[in-house]
């Protein structure tokens, strides 16, 4: 019989959508669904999570339902608990340092999604004193795990694009305003005093999807924009958008690649996917949404030839060949979490801890940096 070893994780934020749905439910029980982790000494690792928040209603009706046992109000008890190894959190950015100090300090390893703070200099703080205190840490970088980008970065690492030129990235959807139509979105992403914004969302992501996947960024050159200016929050009440709700940002890479990508919560979606990335390179290109990745290689590449005269009658979608799974992709979060699960226990290779975090924090800044001078800002390396 397989022995089996568990694995207390207090799980705080999970009950707004992302945390709940792919952390909690996709992730960390769908590991104890399917027997746990097989670990290199023959047990089975099992995630026993404890769901921490403050409306014990909520957390209840939520661990019920999804056969949790353990959830608590009483942050301090769980951190207290030694039974409690790990603690993750996917709650407020402006209360995340704080609780990832608080649980260093009870000695619990930490994982929290991004951005791990709103400033780079408490970024870099909190990486160094999980460092100091010797705890595993890591940050969630989902969107290097979706299949799509899992065979861009395939194709990338056979050679396939040659020299790599330019990427291009398309991001977003519109975001209802609230008013004839609820939106999708949570109101606090469109006011900066909450911690909403554009740039501090999804800059953190581009770059460790262009450092992972492409090549390191290394200066940035970003316009921001607040397109709509009032939207109405989820009791019906009309609110002032104080943050940037489009981000269009240039990226030089390493390599002297061009990366552009355009992030928008008002723009309609005509393409393949919610968001979409292009590499261009001298022997071939490639496409990848979320789950498929199209290439054409250049002696597939058709020879267009302009003539605004006539409509022009070759089908361009028709030369791009789709790039199989040839393996099983399993949810990007949950394999993740298998990742570090396996980091803390075995010791096993993990790259993606604060630091890295600090990295997106770091791109974000520079980001609004750029906006506000209208320059390019370079980002130095950083050094804890």
């Amino acid at each position: 019989m397989t022995k089996t070893r568990n694995i207390g994780i207090i799980m705080h934020g999970v009950t707004g959508r992302m945390g709940m749905n792919q952390h909690l439910i996709r992730s960390v029980l769908a590991i104890r669904n399917q027997g746990g982790i097989a670990l290199d000494n023959g047990e089975q690792l099992i995630p026993d999570p404890i769901i921490v928040g403050r409306n014990a209603d909520k957390i209840a009706a939520l661990a019920a339902r999804h056969s949790v046992e353990r959830y608590t109000t009483d942050m301090d008890a769980a951190l207290a608990d030694p039974y409690n190894e790990i603690f993750f959190d996917a709650a407020s950015t402006q209360l995340r340092p704080g609780l990832l100090r608080k649980a260093i300090d009870a000695g619990k390893h930490v994982y929290c999604e991004k951005p791990v703070s709103e400033g780079l200099t408490e970024a870099l703080e909190i990486a160094k004193y999980a460092r100091e205190k010797n705890v595993k840490n890591g940050i969630v970088h989902d969107k290097l795990d979706l299949p799509g980008l899992v065979k861009l970065k395939r194709l990338r690492d056979s050679g396939f694009f040659g020299k790599i030129l330019s990427v291009k990235g398309e991001f977003g959807y519109w975001v209802f305003e609230g008013d004839w139509m609820p939106a999708q979105r949570p109101s606090w992403n469109y006011r900066a005093e909450d911690g909403g914004g554009m740039v501090s969302d999804m800059l953190c992501h581009w770059r460790y999807v262009l450092d992972n996947v492409v090549a390191p960024v290394k200066s940035v050159s970003c316009t921001t924009a607040t397109h709509i200016p009032k939207r109405v929050d989820e009791a019906g009440r009309e609110y002032d958008c104080t943050a940037d709700d489009a981000a269009y940002a240039t990226f030089m890479l390493e390599g002297d690649i061009v990366a552009h990508i355009n992030s928008s919560w008002c723009t309609r979606v005509k393409r393949d996917d919610l968001v979409t990335f292009q590499i261009d390179g001298t022997h071939g290109s490639a496409v990848a949404g979320l789950h498929s990745c199209y290439s054409q290689h250049r002696v597939n590449t058709p020879k267009p030839v302009w003539n605004p005269d006539e409509p022009n009658k070759m089908d361009f979608h028709a030369g791009w060949e789709e790039v199989p799974d040839n393996v099983p992709l399993d949810n990007g979060f949950k394999v993740q979490w298998e990742q570090f699960l396996r980091h803390v226990v075995e010791d096993a290779p993990w790259k993606y801890d604060l630091v890295e975090g600090a990295k997106g924090v770091q791109l974000a800044e520079a980001g609004y940096e750029s906006a506000r001078t209208r320059r390019w800002v370079d980002l130095p390396d950083l050094d804890i």
